[in-house]
C-alpha cells in the first residue's frame, strides 16, 4: 500500500498513475485521494495505463482523510521507484 498525500486535482494523479503504470509494468492499481476542498473520497482504479476515478462518498467522521493506493505489478516492481512516482 502506498500512502497519497492530499491532492489539489484528479487529473493528475491519473495521469501519474497512467505514466507509472507504462514506466514500471504496473498491472492494477485501486484506491482512495484526498482532494484538497472536497468532502468526498476519490475512488481511483487503473488496468494498466487505463485510469478511472470518481468521487464515491463523503469521508466518514472518524475517518482520516488519509489516501492509499494498493499497487500490484509484475514480479521485481521497483517498490520505491513506484512510491517516488506517486508521491508527485
Amino acid at each position: 500500500m502506498v500512502p497519497l498525500a492530499e491532492i489539489g486535482d484528479p487529473a493528475s494523479i491519473a495521469a501519474r498513475i497512467a505514466d507509472l503504470a507504462q514506466a514500471h509494468n504496473v498491472l492494477r492499481v485501486k484506491g482512495f485521494a484526498a482532494v484538497a476542498g472536497k468532502p468526498m473520497r476519490l475512488l481511483i482504479q487503473a488496468v494498466g495505463p487505463r485510469v478511472s476515478h470518481y468521487y464515491d462518498r463523503p469521508w466518514g467522521a472518524a475517518e482520516d482523510r488519509q489516501g492509499s493506493v494498493v499497487v500490484i505489478g509484475l514480479k521485481g516492481l521497483d517498490r520505491d521507484a513506484v512510491t517516488k512516482s506517486l508521491a508527485g
